[in-house]
């Protein structure tokens, strides 16, 4: 059984429509939502999270509908995301204290577990909080009651390098359970790398690629060689730049290209390979 499931999902707005949006994702599995701002991951999550009523299609999690006068999907997911559940009058305690009532499951042995793991006083009120420390507050609440599926909307979007780094070592720790899936959304391409095991790429409301990492990984590569003479156009380049007798070109699919060049005569060919961040740059920019 997949852990979600989005079957031609939409919601139009007066200048943006998201969708049709067909995607499912299996326990275990960590999904990386990748696209601009404005490219439809957040409102994806709030149709996922019944914050949005889709205009068409239907979301299930494990099985089960997301319908809003039937909660009780809502045990298997854990969401942080920019609309985050809190009183901010109240102290951190209070807060947890008072969603755990919602969930059975809720564990404060793991509440003590995270907020050491985060350094966080649970004492002050909310709005004292730092952006980071509201965050790391967040990723406690979705945590506690250990569920199946974790939404991640941007979740380190504005935080700065070492708050980001400690978020990103406990949700490395947190992807060895093999049951948990995670679909996880960003702009912030350098994330990825440690968590991914699928990227999906959404450009103006659609699903523009899907694909595993080590996929990625063996397809791309960057090249370059010397030759008196541009190259011309090459069998599946995406980029491709010369400076003189110099050439330089990144390809989606190096055994095609490679065997290209071969054909043409050019078989003195730097290979390197490229980091997940840098494939990712390379889709957004060919898909825009």
């Amino acid at each position: 059984m997949a852990a979600f499931e989005l079957e031609g999902l939409v919601k139009r707005f007066n200048d943006f429509q998201l969708g049709p949006v067909s995607l499912a994702v299996e326990p275990g599995t960590v999904l990386a939502y990748i696209g601009p701002n404005g490219a439809g991951k957040s409102t994806t999550m709030h149709c996922m999270m019944g914050l949005l009523r889709p205009d068409e299609g239907s979301v299930t999690i494990y099985g089960r509908p997301n319908d809003v006068n039937k909660p009780a999907w809502k045990h298997d997911v854990g969401y942080v995301g920019d609309q985050q559940p809190f009183y901010d009058h109240w102290s951190c305690e209070k807060n947890l204290r008072f969603l755990a009532q919602f969930y059975p499951t809720w564990s404060n042995d793991l509440v003590d577990h995270l907020v050491a793991r985060f350094d966080l006083s649970l004492q002050g009120r909310v709005s004292e909080l730092s952006t980071g420390n509201r965050v790391k507050l967040s990723l406690v609440a979705a945590l506690a009651y250990r569920p199946k599926l974790l939404l991640l909307d941007e979740p380190t979007a504005g935080l700065d390098p070492v708050v980001r780094t400690e978020l990103l070592d406990v949700l490395f720790d947190i992807v060895g359970d093999e049951d948990r899936a995670i679909f996880y959304s960003t702009h912030v391409l350098s994330d990825i790398e440690r968590l991914a095991d699928e990227l999906a790429f959404v450009v103006n409301g659609q699903i523009r690629l899907r694909a595993d990492v080590e996929t990625l990984r063996q397809s791309w590569r960057s090249l370059s060689f010397t030759q008196e003479t541009a190259p011309g156009e090459v069998r599946a380049v995406v980029d491709q730049r010369s400076e003189g007798s110099h050439h330089q070109m990144i390809t989606s699919d190096f055994e095609t290209t490679s065997r290209h060049l071969s054909e043409i005569g050019i078989v003195e060919v730097e290979e390197n390979s490229m980091s997940i961040n840098e494939i990712a740059v390379e889709i957004l920019k060919s898909e825009r």
